[in-house]
């Protein structure tokens, strides 16, 4: 790719609205193609998106991935912030500023290793009255560790990428199985962090390295076909039913976007292990918003998550296990105690007795052509807010069988 080096061309002052949530205090990183051209590193501003390569001259940026960015660790994204608030603070090359929606967004970086938790306390005691009603709806360990599984790295797509219902085997009234396409398709509303800086096999992550590991947060949808996840999780988890797709966001907010966000997570009692322990707080002060067919279903509220994602990283390290360069971890579902904040449709529609009125329809789970849009934001300095932008993904009928 050719690089336009600064002082090229006409140049333009971008004037970004004062409601916009993707200002001069937020400059998110993705990838992105214009005019079908190879994809190559931006940042967001206002409903722009500035070329990286072309107006700072540096090839790092002209790759189609942001993880040779990441390798490189904290003290270079904050150099590399440093300079792009500059640059938006001034005129800019023509040619290198595309408006967003003419251009076509990447997967920001390939997906390493793929993690999910469970670390809403909200959530999984509202799945825990639903699937265990005469029990304690928390098993033993919950409040001790953040739960979690590994998931399919291969299947996570960059947000608008369409989601084929799955096939597998469903329970049947007869209480053997039959093989088809899942009746209870899901989303999960969720927060996912990459890694920038690995860390070495054997090597465990503390708590207080989080933020000189994590490069930066994305909106996730952890689809989830709950009908075949029933009946094959037990023993062992989570297999085909969460497989088949993971929607990530192509913008990747850099923590230090998020300073203005942190607060502490809720009291956790017991205390947690020593290694799970925090000096500061990670908790995030983000709100997220789920739209089903245009219609705004529920705001799940990241604050109230119980495991922080420092905690998460350090449990998921705590067996020595490795980490690279783009892998990502995910939250795990994202609810609060009230009926709209719930952030997966077997709560909403609590496990499909109490249907939600969409447009006028009475509905429980996904019906193909359904969309769903996830977003989010956070507070940011002074008043304003940052976006997080979207996740959307449209179902498409399954596969027909042989």
């Amino acid at each position: 790719m050719d690089l336009v080096g600064p002082g090229a061309g006409v140049k333009t002052r971008i004037e970004v609205p004062d409601d916009s949530l993707f200002g001069a205090e937020n400059l998110p990183y993705g990838v992105f193609s214009p005019d079908g051209q190879n994809y190559r590193v931006g940042t967001r501003l206002g409903d722009s998106v500035i070329d990286l390569a072309a107006t700072l001259g540096d090839p790092e940026f002209a790759e189609p991935s942001l993880a040779a960015l990441m390798a490189r660790g904290s003290r270079r994204w904050r150099e590399v912030r440093e300079r792009v608030r500059e640059l938006v603070d001034r005129e800019i090359d023509d040619a290198a500023i595309h408006a967003v929606h003419e251009v076509r967004l990447g997967l920001p970086v390939p997906i390493g290793d793929y993690v999910d938790f469970y670390a809403s306390l909200d959530h999984a005691t509202n799945l825990g009255r639903l699937f265990r009603p005469d029990s304690e709806p928390l098993l033993p360990n919950w409040r001790h560790l953040p739960v979690g599984y590994h998931g399919r790295a291969g299947t996570v797509v960059v947000s608008g990428t369409e989601v084929i219902r799955p096939n597998g085997q469903r329970r049947t009234d007869s209480g053997t199985p039959d093989f088809g396409p899942s009746r209870r398709l899901d989303i999960e509303a969720e927060l996912g962090f990459l890694v920038g800086v690995g860390s070495e096999l054997g090597d465990p992550v503390e708590t207080g390295e989080f933020a000189e590991r994590v490069f930066g947060v994305a909106l996730v949808n952890d689809w989830s076909a709950r009908d075949i996840q029933a009946w094959e999780y037990q023993p062992l988890g989570p297999f085909l039913g969460k497989s088949f797709a993971t929607s990530i966001a192509p913008w990747v907010t850099p923590l230090a976007a998020l300073e203005s966000a942190r607060v502490p997570t809720p009291d956790q009692s017991p205390e947690p292990l020593p290694y799970l322990r925090e000096k500061e707080p990670w908790g995030l002060d983000i709100d997220l918003t789920v739209a089903w067919n245009g219609q705004v279903v529920a705001h799940p509220p990241f604050s109230r998550m119980y495991w922080s994602p420092a905690q998460m990283l350090a449990h998921l390290t705590a067996n020595g296990a490795a980490t690279r360069t783009g892998d990502l971890y995910a939250s795990g579902t994202i609810s609060g105690p009230e009926p709209d904040q719930r952030g997966s449709f077997i709560e909403l529609s609590w496990g499909g007795s109490e249907p939600v009125s969409v447009n006028g329809q009475q509905r429980t789970f996904l019906e193909d052509g359904d969309e769903v849009v996830i977003t989010a934001s956070a507070p940011g300095p002074d008043v304003r807010r940052i976006g997080l932008g979207e996740v959307r993904g449209r179902i498409r009928p399954a596969r027909p069988l042989d």
